[in-house]
């Protein structure tokens, strides 16, 4: 196992983990590097029983117990240590929990693979905040979503905040990035999903309606934080519905509302 210890925060060894804290940056290094940033112990145990594969490690001298089966697991990829103060300064944050990796991006799936035995999908058009993407991940995870697909304005499933939130289901749910949208509509309605939109418009039925009908394939679909769903979309979905609550809400948060939806919606056990 190659431990690397750290003295200089400027060590070059180290410039996937600099500057983890400027988002704008590491949306756009990341994906284009072929990397993301796995995040605690219990995230980076999932990614790696997902299949995915290290590039290195990053952790403080007290959490090396904890990682010693995983680093003996892949005793050709370097472990970097420091002292709390040095990862902090890489990295800008303070690591309170435990170490964090690189990690190769999987290779993208492809949707037609990803479509073919689902009978639930989630559907998040231009959800631009990592908070909730990782929060309706781990909805989808729970309440029996197949799979999840993107935007292709949606914020990446494999940023480290979405990661965390959803406490690593990103690498247990499929998910697959649309080339076009709300193009792609044709393609689900295709595969003979019933595509609804989630949304507070005039000509919308009720979630329990909807549920009621007992679809066989059901595209939900979600849209970006304060503005919902755009006009095209809503005119293309086969259905448009709305959760009823209290008047005295207008609306509830996406990540809510998609986990409530998910529910009513589940799939019926054979």
């Amino acid at each position: 196992m190659p431990l690397v210890r750290l003295s200089d925060a400027s060590d070059s060894r180290v410039g996937d983990y600099t500057n983890l804290t400027d988002t704008q940056l590491r949306r756009r290094r990341e994906p284009a590097e072929g990397l993301y940033i796995a995040e605690s112990t219990k995230v980076l145990r999932r990614a790696i029983d997902a299949g995915h594969t290290p590039r290195s490690f990053f952790l403080a001298d007290k959490w090396l117990p904890d990682l010693q089966d995983i680093l003996d697991r892949f005793p050709d990829v370097p472990a970097f240590l420091g002292s709390e103060q040095v990862l902090e300064e890489i990295t800008g944050f303070h690591l309170h929990r435990g170490a964090l990796a690189a990690m190769n991006r999987p290779a993208p799936l492809a949707l037609a693979d990803v479509l073919a035995d689902a009978r639930r999908i989630a559907v998040l058009e231009d959800m631009v905040d990592h908070t909730n993407l990782g929060a309706v991940f781990r909805s989808a995870a729970a309440l029996g979503v197949d799979a999840v697909l993107i935007t292709p304005r949606c914020a990446d499933p494999l940023y480290r905040r979405a990661i965390r939130v959803s406490m690593g289901t990103v690498f247990q749910v499929p998910w697959v990035r649309l080339e076009s949208w709300p193009e792609s509509i044709e393609i689900l309605q295709g595969a003979g999903f019933v595509v609804a939109a989630l949304a507070l418009s005039a000509d919308s039925i009720e979630l329990q309606e909807l549920s009621s009908r007992s679809v066989e394939r059901l595209a939900l679909v979600l849209g970006t934080e304060g503005d919902g769903l755009a006009k095209e979309t809503l005119e293309r979905a086969d259905v448009t519905v709305r959760i009823p609550m209290n008047p005295v809400v207008d609306s509830l948060n996406v990540a809510a509302a998609g986990a409530v939806a998910f529910w009513e919606c589940r799939p019926s056990v054979d």
